[in-house]
């Protein structure tokens, strides 16, 4: 891969990761929810579900997927109910949960926030077939393809990585803010609408038609 091309790789890269989406939520919530630390273990879970999704899209087996009206649906409502159950968990969570150390010690654990992330990434259909329609537009044909998919899989996963630790972070410093349990229970609810809003949104999506 030429330099001139990765480096429009890497600016589509941050265009694609600043753009609001489930991840982003998550992130948020997270960092919300648990402070800067603990949050950013769920950005983790989301950069594995996107490098599982670039190997998918890398090995010819994306091309099936976007095809395959079934599997597109049944990953697609999977992750329609998956964002709707975080959304209840988020709306209904105490006031305290954002300003004491008392929040659930299960879902606070390292290894949940990163099935958490890894999951609200994976079960969005829409992401492999993105994937499927940009990668291929950098990769250069009179090239090593293997070496172009790790540079691309490498750069897109550092940019999102960076892009989540701000989002958490910055949601991680509201968290100090808030001292009062209206608006704790207020923030909580917003985010419970946003998880509600990007259900919503991958409901609408709709397989391509060939």
């Amino acid at each position: 891969m030429s330099l001139h091309t990765w480096f429009a790789f890497f600016v589509a890269c941050w265009v694609i990761s600043l753009s609001p989406g489930a991840g982003a939520i998550a992130s948020m919530s997270s960092g919300l929810s648990f402070g800067f630390r603990r949050g950013f273990w769920n950005a983790i879970g989301l950069q594995l579900a996107l490098l599982l999704q670039i190997a998918i899209v890398a090995a010819g087996v994306g091309a099936l997927l976007a095809a395959s009206e079934l599997a597109f649906s049944l990953i697609k409502w999977f992750g329609v109910a998956y964002l709707l159950y975080l959304g209840w968990k988020q709306w209904v969570a105490p006031a305290g949960d954002l300003a004491t150390e008392t929040v659930d010690a299960r879902r606070g654990r390292p290894l949940a926030l990163v099935l958490r992330g890894f999951i609200v990434n994976a079960s969005n259909p829409k992401a492999i077939v993105f994937i499927l329609a940009v990668l291929p537009q950098f990769l250069e044909s009179t090239r090593p393809l293997l070496p172009q998919y790790l540079t691309m899989a490498t750069t897109m996963v550092a940019v999102d990585l960076v892009v989540m630790a701000g989002y958490t972070g910055l949601a991680a410093r509201v968290l100090r803010l808030l001292r009062q349990p209206g608006q704790q229970r207020l923030l909580n609810r917003i985010f419970g609408g946003l998880f509600g809003a990007a259900a919503a949104l991958l409901a609408s999506v709709r397989q391509a038609t060939h």
